[in-house]
């Protein structure tokens, strides 16, 4: 068992890291050891008050889902910049982890109003940012080729919802 900053006793959440491990390469975050070589390079802990990866895996390692998915997630200030990934000597990935707890939280419908706008353009354009005049010129600036056409189908068929466990 874990023991908050408080004293209490909190109980590990198995359903969390059951979730987690379904949504990353399996038990992926158990093999950190907590060297805090993830911490070197990130940008989020550079730059802000209350993000550390080592800390937000040790969470995970607990089963603290709580204390990391909801509202005022601080996940969300992770720039997914894979700098812990390169640095950990485990191979854990702890952006994938961060990612994957970002995705748990979006199936929640749990996220910042910058994100919300986000998937709202990809899922109707195929694309994270709108399409623009400024963005045509700007390619034609640098000799790149126009952008091709988005395969929605192909988008739709990927981010549809999977049937639930027994209705396949």
């Amino acid at each position: 068992m874990a023991t908050a900053k408080s004293g209490a006793v909190v109980r590990v959440d198995f359903a969390f890291k059951r979730e987690l491990a379904e949504k990353i390469e399996g038990n992926l975050a158990s093999f950190c050891y907590q060297c805090g070589a993830c911490v070197g390079d990130c940008p989020a802990a550079t730059y802000t008050d209350d993000f550390n990866p080592r800390e937000i895996m040790l969470k995970v390692l607990y089963g603290l889902g709580e204390e990391l998915i909801g509202s005022d997630s601080l996940l969300w200030k992770c720039t997914n910049c894979y700098n812990c990934a390169e640095r950990c000597p485990q191979d854990v990935k702890p952006v994938e982890v961060i990612i994957s707890m970002k995705n748990m939280m979006a199936d929640r419908g749990i996220y910042p109003e910058g994100v919300e706008k986000v998937i709202e353009t990809f899922e109707t354009t195929g694309r994270t940012v709108p399409m623009s005049s400024a963005i045509d010129k700007q390619r034609a600036r640098f000799g790149l080729p126009p952008l091709p056409p988005v395969p929605m189908e192909e988008i739709r068929a990927l981010i549809e919802p999977a049937p639930a466990k027994g209705e396949e």
